[in-house]
């Protein structure tokens, strides 16, 4: 993680696209604008996470993004023979 200090007025520009810019900060709280793209996606954490959980959910994934058991994930992969092993 990059660890950055900015004053009031301050900006980052992430990607030649996103800026971040310190608006006002009032004891912990620091209130932040942001410029980036119109079809970017910007979602607070907490947001961000919980739409992330209720995604696994409803795919039946665990935290690991795994499906159920292992024994529901074939071990391999099988297909016809190769172009030159045909008969």
């Amino acid at each position: 993680m990059l660890y950055l200090t900015r004053k009031v007025g301050e900006a980052v520009v992430i990607n030649d696209e996103i800026e971040v810019t310190v608006i006002e900060v009032r004891g912990k709280t620091v209130r932040l604008g942001l410029t980036f793209p119109a079809d970017a996606t910007v979602l607070r954490r907490e947001v961000y996470d919980r739409v992330q959980a209720e995604n696994r959910a409803a795919l039946g994934l665990d935290e690991a993004g795994q499906t159920g058991a292992p024994e529901d994930v074939p071990a391999f992969v099988t297909r016809g023979p190769a172009p030159d092993e045909a008969g």
